[in-house]
This record gives C-alpha cells, structure tokens and sequence, in this order.
C-alpha cells in the first residue's frame, strides 16, 4: 500500500480532488482538504518531511500582499455601483436610438452596449442580467426573434470574459507570472476582431433574414429634431469632425511631446492611440457642452444626447486602460481610479446613496473573500502537488500528446472548453492554470498568448448550451410566459430556454473560429506587446582598462583604477613576445603571485583587484 502511494501520490491526489469536487464540496474547502490530507499521509509514511507545511503560512501572507489581485475588489466595485447607477439603461436607450432605423440596429446597440460594459464593468453577470432586464423586452416588443435576441445578449454579456479591463485577465496574469497590462494589450486586438464578426453577423441577418431583426418604427424614435427630421446628419457630421481631430492629433503627438520635453521624443504606438482618443472624446464633450451652454443650436438633440451619454463611460474607460498601457498606474492604481470615477458617475446622476454603496461594497467583499479562499486552497493543495512531484508528473502526461506544440494546445482547450461548462473561471485559473504554465513555458509557447487563448476559451464555454454559465445568467431574468407589454398593451411570446440554447450557437461557432485563429496566428496577440531583447551571453564580452588581468588579478592584488578590472591580457613589451593566452599578466609592481597558490579564474575576480588587503 505504502509503495501504491509513493508511487502514484500525483496521480490519486488529483483523483482525490475530482472526487471531492463531484461531490459538491466547496472548491475552496475540497482544495485545501485534499493538501493537506496527502500532506499529512506523506509525512506519517515517511515520503514527506515534517517541516513540509512550515513555509505555507509565509505562502498565505504572500497571497494576501498579492498588489495584482488587489485590482479585482476595485474593478468590481467600479462595475458594481455602475451597473446600478443606470448606466446601461441609459446607453441601451441611447446607441438604440442611433441604430434602430436600420435592420438589425437594436441587436448592434446590444453588441456595442456589451462591449463598452464589458470595458467598465468587467463582471459577467451584471452585464448579461442588466442587458437581459432592459434591453430584452425592448427586442422582444418589436418583433426580434428571441432567439437572436438572446444570443445577442449573452454573447455580448460574455465580453467581459475577454474585454480589458477583465477579472479574468487579471486572475490569468496573476497565475502565469505576467504583467496585467501585457495581458491587456494582448488581448485588445483579439477582443475588437470578435466584437466585428458578431456584428458581421447581424448585418448578414438583416441581409438575408430581415423578419428575424425588424427596424424599429417611426413611433418609438423618441429624439427627434423640432422640424421632424431625426438629427442623424449632423451626428454624422460632428462624429466625423472628431475622428479627423483624433488622428490629426495621434499624427502630431510625437511632435507635440517633443516640443513639451525640448528634445526629440518617438511616441509608441498604443500610446498614441490612447492619448489620440482621449483628445477626441475630450473635444467632444466640451464642444457639446460649448452648444448647449451657449444655445448655438448647432448639435441634434440625438447628437448632444450620444455625446453626454457616451463620453462619461468612454472617459472612465480610456482612464483606467490609458494609465495602464502607458505604465503610468499600476492595474491596482488603475483600479482605485475607476473606482472613484464610477462613484463620481453615480453620484453625477443622482443615483449614488448609501444604501447603493452598502450593496456595492458588501458584494465586493464576498467575491474578494471568495477569491481569497480559493487561491489559499490552491496553494494548500499545489504545495503537497509539488512536493510528491506532481509538476513532473504533469510535464511527462503531456509529453505522450501527439503533435507537440499543437497538440498541447489543442488538447488544454478541449479540457477547460469543458470544464467551463460546470466549474467557475476563478476555479480554472487556481487549479489547471498553475499545472499547465510550466509545461507551456518549457515548449516556448509564450504565456501573454497563452493566457489569452485560455480566457478567449473560457469565454467561450461559458456562451455554450446546455450549461453555459451566461445561459442561466439569461434564463434569471427573461420572462419564460407569455405576457402583457407594458408599451403597446400587446401580447408577447416569453422566451424558451430552448431558443436561448439556439441564440447562442452561432456566437459560440465564431468563437470557437477565433480560438482556432490565435492558434493559428499567434501574431495576432504578440504584435501588440513589447519586444523582448534577447541576449546571448556567450557573446558577451567585458573589457575594463587598468589593473591586473587574466589569472593573475585576485585578493590582494595590484590596485586598479576602475572596478572589475583586469580581464584583459597584458600588452607585449616592446620587442618581446605577447603573452599566452590564459597566462598571468604581469603585475605593474613586478610582484608575481606566490608560487603553487591558484589564482582565481579570470573575468571573475570582483572586488579583489579593487583594493588591497581585502
């Protein structure tokens, strides 16, 4: 028996936790139980050393003073007390107005509305609820099929799986090792290429399917210009003043900060788009504030209403990602910042009171705590899992994979696509994450990549039927009855789990198409990331002036003039022969080092030829 389990400790404690997990224990609990139960059994059958566990509580503290996980009770509580400042309501109403004209425009406000909640609340749950309990009925009232509704909201809702500033992100870049504002530009590019294709999709609907996504009609356009018109023209016009002023102004900075600073200065790239937006929504707000305040007349109705709507939430998001990308703030900071900036846009709107913050406050809490109480499971349970040489076990299992690189990723995706079906992100970062990313860094897979690919899937399983997790989010909320509208006084079909399992696949296949495109282009994540400077040490090579050199410099040696001196051979007198190579070099004073004594090797003798007597 005792044999069995020295030699398949790896193996039957994550047997063991799979139990406990099947079991419907808590992940927290089940973690930390199995730890330290095969901790204890290694230690009585002599396998382990007592002393194993004496380091874990230095491990607890060092959780605990995590800066980076510090991030996530901010950012939550940022999406918190904006999601019930009415925020979403007000951009649904709003981006609806704008594309309800057209076929399919009240599903693109869903997408666009998604994304920037996504950027600003980076909380699944509170951005598919919130989608789902206003802009659902409003769909449903004209004639959307609820399928395409409810796809529509749930794969939206899901941005905030992949969207900076996402927990998950957070979480990921945490467990890899890596930088959150890495992972954050990694993930950018990926996350607007499938915010594009989901709106491909619905302007192919409105093409080949146009019952399925009606216009919305004349009477329920509510922002209209005095003489009828719709102010749609001048919106055009104003949004295409603002662009012009952005890239004018992304084309300058450069020149601009030199300038500023007295010498030349090469802005980078995501530096330039950050501080480019920020200038044009700047100028439109206060251009929009400048008509309104004057009564010039020069803006629609619809253009100052997408102006003062929009730029609040845009501003908190170019804020937050801004300081992030430049290095100005750390994620943490970032954090503290959007914060306070969603409070200041609650309380702008009269929507922030005590009660509000209670609530806001109180939820934090129990996710950071639920946080916490995994990620000290994991580490329980980690610390017993590398101690029987659990990391080798893993390596040598994926090691028989066919297909090397690809096969690994491949075969890492298909387990945690499944795993997301019943088990939380949180719990997938703290348990798989820290087994697979040794084995990802030792094929060369790069881990910014690698994290992106994993939340990109994550984000995935969570859209997919019949347990996603966005689903049931769905399901909360939509009326499952037929009911009375409240608006048209009309009769209104409910929504049926199975045309919410039907909404989803199409999003679900685009995904699953952009998971295949990051393992195909990898570039698509990397371009956007720092190079690294790759040095090769064997081509390095120190050259110092002075001193003693070669073998012959070493404790007590001839003082030299500048530090780490004495490398380099001696000259040749004239007339004599040069010196062989790896020879003692001959000392200024003539002293020559003490006969049968080694003298250190050469290039490494530090401090010795600094000074004497040391």
């Amino acid at each position: 028996m005792i044999e069995l389990f020295t030699a398949h400790a790896p193996e039957l404690m994550f047997g063991s936790l799979l139990i406990f997990l099947l079991t419907g224990f808590p992940v927290a609990f089940a973690l930390a139980a199995c730890g330290l139960l095969f901790g204890f059994i290694g230690v009585e059958i002599g396998l382990l050393s007592p002393s194993i566990f004496q380091a874990l509580p230095l491990r607890v503290f060092g959780i605990i003073q995590n800066d980076t996980l510090l991030a996530i009770p901010f950012f939550t509580l940022m999406g918190l007390v904006l999601e019930r400042s009415g925020m979403a309501e007000e951009l649904l109403d709003t981006v609806g107005q704008v594309f309800g004209p057209i076929r399919g425009g009240l599903a693109l406000a869903v997408i666009f509305v998604g994304a920037l909640l996504a950027a600003t609340t980076g909380v699944v749950a509170a951005a598919v609820i919130s989608m789902g309990l206003i802009s659902l009925p409003i769909m449903l009232r004209y004639g959307y099929s609820p399928a395409v509704a409810s796809g529509a909201i749930t794969a939206s809702g899901t941005l905030a799986q992949i969207v900076p500033p996402s927990l998950v992100l957070i979480v990921i870049a945490d467990q890899l090792g890596r930088s959150v504002g890495d992972m954050y530009k990694g993930a950018f590019v990926p996350a607007f290429i499938l915010i594009a294709l989901y709106v491909l999709f619905i302007i192919g609907l409105a093409i080949f399917k146009p019952a399925m996504v009606p216009a919305l009609p004349p009477e329920a356009r509510t922002y209209r210009e005095p003489d009828g018109s719709s102010g749609m023209r001048s919106l055009g016009v104003f949004m295409l003043f603002v662009t012009i002023v952005s890239v004018t102004f992304g084309i300058y900075y450069s020149e601009i900060l030199s300038a500023f600073k007295g010498t030349e200065v090469k802005a980078a790239l995501d530096e330039t788009i950050v501080v480019a937006l920020t200038g044009g929504t700047l100028f439109a707000f206060v251009a929009a504030m400048a008509n309104k305040l004057t009564g010039l007349g020069l803006l629609s109705r619809i253009t100052e209403r997408v102006t003062f709507v929009l730029i609040p939430p845009l501003a908190l998001i170019f804020l937050v990602l801004g300081t992030i990308f430049l290095g100005v703030a750390t994620p943490t900071e970032g954090g503290a910042m959007g914060a306070v900036g969603g409070m200041i846009m609650a309380f702008s709107r009269g929507k922030l009171d005590m009660a509000m913050l209670k609530h806001g406050l109180e939820s934090t809490a129990r996710l950071s705590c639920f946080v916490l109480f995994i990620l000290i499971g994991s580490t329980i349970f980690s610390f017993t899992f590398t101690a029987v040489d659990g990391p080798i076990w893993v390596e040598h299992l994926f090691d028989k994979l066919p297909g090397g690189e690809i096969g690994f990723l491949v075969f890492v995706n298909t387990v945690i696509f499944f795993l997301g079906f019943f088990i939380d992100f949180f719990e997938i970062a703290f348990i798989l994450i820290p087994l697979l990313a040794p084995v990802a860094d030792k094929l060369g897979i790069d881990l910014v990549w690698f994290g992106v690919l994993l939340a990109m899937n994550l984000q995935t399983s969570f859209l997919t039927p019949p347990f996603g997790f966005a689903l049931f989010y769905l399901r909360s909320v939509a009326p499952a009855k037929d009911y009375l509208d409240r608006i048209t006084r009309k009769r209104v079909a409910g929504v049926k789990t199975t045309d919410i399992y039907a909404g989803s696949i199409p999003f679900v296949l685009m995904q699953i198409v952009m998971v295949v495109a990051l393992i195909a282009f990898p570039g698509l994540v990397t371009f956007t990331l720092d190079k690294k400077l790759e040095v090769d040490l064997d081509t390095i090579e120190i050259k110092v002036d002075g001193g003693g050199g070669g073998d012959g410099g070493g404790w007590g040696a001839p003082q030299s003039d500048s530090w780490g001196g004495g490398a380099a051979p001696a000259e040749p007198a004239p007339g004599g022969d040069a010196p062989a190579e790896g020879s003692a070099a001959p000392a200024e004073s003539g002293s020559a080092a003490p006969a049968g004594e080694a003298a250190p090797a050469g290039g490494n003798e530090g401090f010795g030829t600094q000074q004497r007597g040391w």
